[in-house]
C-alpha cells in the first residue's frame, strides 16, 4: 500500500513515515500542495495523509485538487487545529479521518488500522492478494 504524507512540518512527516514504515507500508514523503500534486501525478497512491495548514497553498486547496482529479483516493487530515469548524470543512470536502496533532505513535496507528480496515480490498491488495 503507497502513503502519500503532505505535511510543511519535518518533524511530522519523519514521524508519520517512519511509523508507517515500521508497519510495513510504502511511503512517500512531500512538504507542500504543490509538491503533493505532482507526486500525484507521477505515482498512483492508496492513500493520503495530510495537514490542513500549509503555507502557500493549504490542505483545503489541496483537498479540493485531489476531489477534481483523483476522486477515489482516501484522504485522513491531521491537524495541530482541531477546531470544530476544520473538522466540519475537511470532513465536507471528504476526508474520511481527522486525526489531531501532536499525537503518540500507538494512537497514530490505532487510527490509520481503522481507516485501511475500511478501505475496499482492492485499494489494498491491488492485484487481488487480499484473499477473503
Amino acid at each position: 500500500m503507497k502513503i502519500l504524507v503532505v505535511d510543511d512540518d519535518p518533524i511530522v512527516v519523519k514521524s508519520c513515515k517512519r511509523i508507517l514504515h515500521a508497519e510495513g507500508f510504502e511511503v512517500f514523503t512531500c512538504g507542500s500542495a504543490d509538491d503533493a500534486l505532482e507526486k500525484m501525478k507521477q505515482c498512483d497512491f492508496d492513500l493520503i495523509l495530510m495537514d490542513v495548514k500549509m503555507p502557500k497553498h493549504d490542505g483545503i486547496f489541496l483537498m479540493k485538487e485531489m476531489k477534481k482529479n483523483w476522486p477515489d483516493i482516501p484522504i485522513v487530515v491531521m491537524s495541530g487545529y482541531p477546531t470544530s469548524e476544520t473538522i466540519a470543512d475537511v470532513t465536507q470536502l471528504g476526508a474520511i479521518q481527522f486525526i489531531p496533532k501532536p499525537f503518540r505513535p500507538d494512537e497514530f496507528m490505532k487510527i490509520m488500522r481503522r481507516v485501511i480496515q475500511k478501505m475496499p480490498m482492492k485499494q489494498i491488495f491491488p492485484t487481488g492478494a487480499g484473499g477473503g
